[in-house]
């Protein structure tokens, strides 16, 4: 034993090992005991998700970022692509005031102190991988509080994601409901 020994250094030992480890998890993965990335993704889905962007300030007429136009869109400080916008919903920053009638009860006004400030949630759509995790869109998880940039050729701002929605194909949802059922 000791001239088998004798003959291999401890390189050898370790390669002749790492060969071995990776020769079992060659044969897991094959026999479907390890999954692979690709076996995790279930389906291929478009998905919409809205962008929550609060305290932006806008001094000019109108809102730079406006339904049906394209937004380049940044998740996580990686540049992404550009998206389409679905749709735009904005307010003036607001405040609670007193009611006069009822002095238990308030009502929120516009805050004259502040009235350039907007709260904004734009609505963008992408194709998605759907895993058992959720949605990933260019190789990251897209879920609520995720930041992410919207940006345009005048405006660049920061947000996060309030909401995601999965567009699911009704065929194949009628098909796995009825499958269930029947």
């Amino acid at each position: 034993m000791k001239n088998i020994l004798g003959k291999f250094n401890i390189v050898d030992i370790i390669i002749i090992v790492g060969v071995v480890i990776a020769l079992f998890v060659g044969v897991f993965t094959v026999k479907h005991f390890r999954q692979t990335a690709d076996k995790q993704i279930e389906a291929t889905s478009e998905i919409t998700f809205q962008v929550f962007l609060r305290g932006v300030t806008v001094t000019g007429e109108e809102f730079p970022i406006k339904a049906g136009e394209k937004t380049f869109i940044t998740i996580r400080n990686v540049p992404y692509t550009e998206l389409s916008v679905n749709g735009v919903a904005y307010t003036p920053r607001q405040t609670a005031v007193a009611s006069q009638k009822n002095e238990k009860q308030y009502v929120l006004v516009n805050d004259p102190a502040q009235p350039s400030i907007f709260d904004a949630v734009v609505s963008v759509t992408d194709t998605a991988k759907i895993t058992k995790d959720g949605a990933v869109v260019g190789g990251n998880k897209i879920k609520i509080g995720l930041p992410v940039t919207l940006e345009g050729e005048n405006y660049k701002f920061n947000g996060t994601i309030s909401d995601v929605r999965v567009t699911y194909d009704t065929k194949v949802e009628d098909d796995v409901l009825n499958k269930e059922v029947g």
